[in-house]
């Protein structure tokens, strides 16, 4: 990994490179691609929030991150903010995108006055949940579609 490592919006000049990012076949059945989840944010509009993973001028992965949305959906004041969405390139993986990639939605959290950063993830040893794990995520003990919940308190600790 090297120091030149940034985010970017998804713009029409970059979003076929977005659009490219594909994690390796043995993972597909564990996170949308990444055109699905432009389509989701194009109609979550504000709540989303896409980036393009750059290593100097090459894409490497895409994160979506979700801003204050109502959790639950039922209006009972759960507002979160978190991980959508981290896909990073089959022959990307294991050099420190996903770590980056999470540091800077917590970042942002952070910016907008947030002090946790919520996600989910496939249960199983096929899963990320090792590497969830590692970086300080704690399961919440709730379920959303089948996915285990988990928070990073953001206020009290850096990530792991």
């Amino acid at each position: 990994m090297t120091t030149a490592l940034r985010l970017e919006k998804i713009t029409p000049a970059n979003f076929e490179a977005a659009a490219a990012v594909k994690v390796r076949p043995d993972q597909e059945h564990l996170v949308d691609p990444v055109v699905t989840s432009l389509a989701e944010a194009y109609v979550h509009g504000d709540a989303a929030w896409p980036r393009l993973i750059l290593d100097g001028d090459r894409a490497v992965g895409f994160l979506m991150a979700f801003l204050d949305i109502d959790f639950k959906g039922d209006g009972t004041g759960d507002i979160r903010s978190g991980l959508w969405r981290l896909n990073i390139a089959a022959g990307e993986q294991g050099r420190g995108y996903g770590r980056f990639a999470v540091e800077s939605v917590a970042a942002e959290i952070r910016r907008r006055g947030g002090t946790r950063l919520t996600t989910t993830w496939h249960p199983g040893d096929d899963g990320p949940e090792l590497f969830y794990l590692g970086l300080g995520f704690r399961p919440t003990g709730e379920t959303s579609g089948g996915q285990t919940v988990g928070e990073l308190e953001l206020a009290t600790a850096p990530l792991a």
